[in-house]
């Protein structure tokens, strides 16, 4: 049921979404991606909401990408018939999950990094009538999972095409941000050694939403993921990337103690605002009190100190932008939705809590 934003605010700590901003920030990385002749296939892992996944296929996108079954299984529920897993499925009862989630799917693909997952996979998909669409995740810098040189990404892309069950798709990588050079470097030469290999590749997959307004500028990329683009946080404000009117989300919060002048506590600790810093200090951004510091979390508590004289007392409401707003989301079992009316909309967070 609608609740009246100007009368009957959430209990808080809540989550509140702006409509508009959500909106416009969904069509503005869609037009910037059509003009530059890159599909955009967004990460579904930052709001988690099947409603979400279809405006942003509405808008234009190719499709979605998730990280866990659990996610693309929520996801294919709501009708989302085109989706990316962008993880390594290990695992016998995984597979067969995956080979579930694939009969009812106009497309799903996945990506590998070793033989070992090939392997998995193959066993799973051997007896389908429709290969699996594999692609080989690349570490291009960011140090996380992908295979280390371009020779072993063509090696890699043998195998799945050799592999009964499945189709090699193309490549994939999650940069480091700022390394966009590091990126055409290692894929230009793994597309020229995955060619020597008389394979074509379909798809060349790379994202980051800090880098996003970079997106097209290199010819080999066909495709684009990004994920916090659809709500944005402190992080991509500190970076340039957005500025702070372009935040959907803020976590609405309530001072429960002033122990001192120049210090207030509030209900959104750990298990609310997160810890992760991204190189910033602070967790996060108080609106309306540029001064503001939040200075430290636990896991109910979070402390801000201001200069005197701030204004605000026991029982005050502040809204605060996080620094990371994909481990905020996954907080709350519910989120609330600011319509254009004025109205504040309750919706689940679908996809939360799926860790497989």
């Amino acid at each position: 049921m609608p609740l009246d934003a100007r009368n009957d605010l959430p209990e808080t700590p809540a989550l509140v979404l702006d409509e508009s901003v959500v909106q416009a920030n969904i069509d503005r990385l869609q037009a910037h991606c059509d003009a530059r002749g890159v599909r955009l296939r967004p990460h579904i892992k930052t709001h988690k909401i099947p409603r979400f996944a279809l405006a942003q296929v509405a808008a234009g996108a190719a499709g979605i990408t998730c990280q866990k079954i659990g996610e693309a299984e929520v996801m294919a529920d709501a009708g989302l018939d085109d989706i990316l897993i962008t993880y390594n499925i290990v695992g016998a009862e995984k597979c067969a999950r995956l080979r579930r989630l694939s009969d009812r799917l106009r497309h799903l693909a996945v990506t590998v990094d070793s033989a070992a997952t090939v392997d998995g996979l193959s066993a799973a998909f051997e007896t389908a009538e429709r290969p699996l669409v594999v692609l080989v995740e690349c570490d291009t810098g960011a140090g996380r999972c992908g295979v280390q040189s371009p020779e072993e990404a063509a090696a890699l892309a043998a195998r799945i095409e050799a592999a009964p069950g499945l189709s090699y798709g193309g490549l994939m990588t999650f940069p480091a941000v700022g390394d966009l050079d590091g990126v055409a470097r290692f894929m230009r030469r793994a597309l020229e050694l995955v060619a020597e290999r008389g394979l074509s590749c379909r798809e060349v997959s790379s994202g980051g939403t800090p880098d996003m307004w970079k997106s097209g500028e290199d010819d080999f990329v066909t495709e684009y993921r990004a994920g916090t683009y659809i709500f944005n946080d402190r992080s991509l404000v500190n970076r340039g990337t957005v500025p702070l009117e372009a935040c959907a989300a803020r976590v609405h919060a309530t001072v429960v103690s002033a122990p001192t002048p120049t210090r207030l506590v509030v209900d959104a600790g750990s298990k609310v605002l997160t810890t992760d810093l991204f190189g910033q200090t602070g967790h996060g951004t108080v609106i309306g009190h540029p001064e503001a510091d939040v200075v430290g979390l636990s896991e109910e508590h979070g402390v801000i100190h201001l200069p005197k004289d701030h204004g605000l007392a026991v029982g005050d409401r502040v809204e605060i932008v996080p620094n990371h707003i994909c481990v905020v989301v996954n907080m709350f079992d519910e989120i609330f939705l600011r319509r254009t009316d004025g109205t504040l909309e309750t919706v689940p967070v679908a996809a939360r809590g799926k860790v497989t």
